[in-house]
């Protein structure tokens, strides 16, 4: 017996005039290890969450049928494990150990058992910290690895992944890699994953599902995709294999910006800060910050956007940046006065969305600059088509997927056309499509003169738009 079955199926969120989905039909048997392709906002995260039985009947209307195991998915709950594109979603507790056993304690698992799960399943993810630990202390890839587990701590039978990998560091996915490789290997699990960049799962697929607008594209095993077949994925946006990454040309010795001077961050109120760190970030220039899952890179970006204060050490903005702001120091600046010196987008996309449709969103800023509207309506239609969400403009924020929250997150940003832009995992959940479209826009930004900052995990952007590189230590 199949264990998804999907015939026909379609969904249409409310309020949304065309649906997420449509004409989906497949099965997916036993024990197989599903990659999930297709362009941003086609539809995976919606199909993952429909099986799992998480969509809600006020959600919007579903087509066709589904089943788990010939019962439709809101009668199977328990049967699949479910990990979320956004772990800041499935964080419940506070501490970490009760967090990944709350799961088991709703199953019944006896007590004795459900720690012997939980330290096993903090191994196999690679997350050593105390069971102790505050859940709200974790970087956002910590977060991740919590939430996956949690799901192994449940043993479900069906393990559905949505880009797990993606706020994770190099070592780090690979550690979740070799992780779900163990479960899938030693429970016979069947494992379902949504991922854009497909070069680390390739090896441990035995099939490839991608969806498109109008149903699935392909279904097949990885290494039976034709030619021609990849050449139109492609150029949808389907990320494969050793796709090839253009280096752009290199900028150096521009103005400085804004510097940071023996500059230790950290969240206010915690002891954990950064090792000092010593940079100047110049116009015209991309400065990449990488490191290990832990170091405190969103911290350190949160500082020098001047939105939480130094642990120690100085950020110091040039006179060229502050301009006629009170002081040097961007945390002693106003709202007002930041939003056109230094523009942040943050790890987690909604937290930083204020208004009820993407058009609003994207006017916000220049409405707040003061912008007549006739300027605001060329900036934010250019904004809308440079960052394919034109024909989400009258869309909800919170009903987007991942990868088009995060653009429109970045395009708020921009709205403000701010000197000085920092950026917390610019290019997550995006198609080769929006990635190459993003990776254009910020070097297009960067020959104008504006200084960028962009926090990832993404060796490509790295090596496709990084002028200098800036890694933090830190435990993984």
């Amino acid at each position: 017996m199949a264990t998804f079955s999907a015939q026909g199926w379609g969904w249409q969120f409310a309020a949304r005039p065309a649906p997420a989905l449509t004409n989906i039909s497949c099965e997916v048997n036993a024990g197989e290890r599903v990659l999930l392709l297709g362009a941003s906002g086609v539809g995976k995260s919606t199909l993952l969450r429909a099986f799992a039985g998480v969509l809600g009947e006020d959600e919007g209307t579903q087509s066709g049928t589904l089943h788990i195991n010939g019962v439709a998915p809101e009668q199977s709950r328990g049967t699949v494990g479910l990990v979320l594109q956004d772990p800041e979603n499935q964080v419940i507790l506070e501490r970490v150990g009760d967090d990944v056993a709350f799961g088991c304690e709703n199953l019944g698992v006896p007590r004795e058992e459900i720690w012997q799960r939980v330290e096993e399943a903090l191994g196999l993810v690679g997350l050593r910290v105390p069971l102790s630990h505050s859940t709200s202390a974790l970087s956002g890839g910590q977060k991740q690895r919590l939430a996956l587990a949690g799901v192994l701590a449940m043993k479900p039978e069906i393990i559905a992944l949505d880009e797990p990998t993606a706020n994770l560091d190099p070592a780090g996915a690979r550690a979740l890699k070799d992780a779900v490789t163990t479960v899938a290997d030693a429970t016979g699990a069947t494992i379902v994953m949504v991922e854009h960049r497909v070069d680390l799962w390739w090896d441990f697929a035995t099939r490839i599902i991608v969806l498109g607008a109008e149903g699935v594209l392909w279904d097949g095993a990885p290494y039976s995709l034709p030619p021609e077949t990849a050449s139109v994925l492609e150029a949808s946006g389907v990320w494969l294999p050793h796709t090839q990454i253009p280096r752009a040309p290199q900028h150096t010795g521009s103005p400085v910006l804004l510097t940071a001077q023996n500059l230790c961050a950290g969240y206010p109120g915690s002891t954990q800060s950064t090792q000092p760190v010593n940079v100047n970030i110049r116009a015209g220039e991309i400065l990449a910050i990488t490191g290990a899952n832990g170091a405190g890179k969103t911290a350190l970006a949160l500082t020098l956007g001047g939105l939480i204060p130094a642990q120690s050490g100085a950020v110091i903005a040039s006179t060229e940046l502050q301009t006629s702001a009170r002081s040097s120091n961007p945390y002693s600046w106003r709202s007002r006065e930041l939003l056109t010196r230094i523009g942040s987008v943050f790890q987690a996309p909604e937290q930083q969305f204020i208004a009820a449709t993407v058009r609003n969103e994207l006017s916000a800023g220049p409405r707040a600059q003061g912008l007549s509207p006739r300027e605001i309506d060329v900036r934010v239609e250019e904004l809308l088509e440079r960052l394919h969400l034109s024909e989400l403009a009258d869309a909800h924020p919170f009903t987007l997927s991942g990868g088009q929250q995060r653009r429109l997150s970045v395009g708020t940003a921009l709205a403000t056309k701010p000197r000085l832009l920092i950026l917390d995992e610019p290019t997550f959940g995006q198609d080769a499509v929006t990635w190459a479209e993003m990776v254009s826009l910020l070097s297009e930004l960067r020959a104008e003169g504006h200084g960028i900052v962009a926090i990832t995990h993404d060796e490509a952007f790295v090596q496709a738009a990084a002028d200098t590189v800036l890694k933090l230590g830190g435990d993984q």
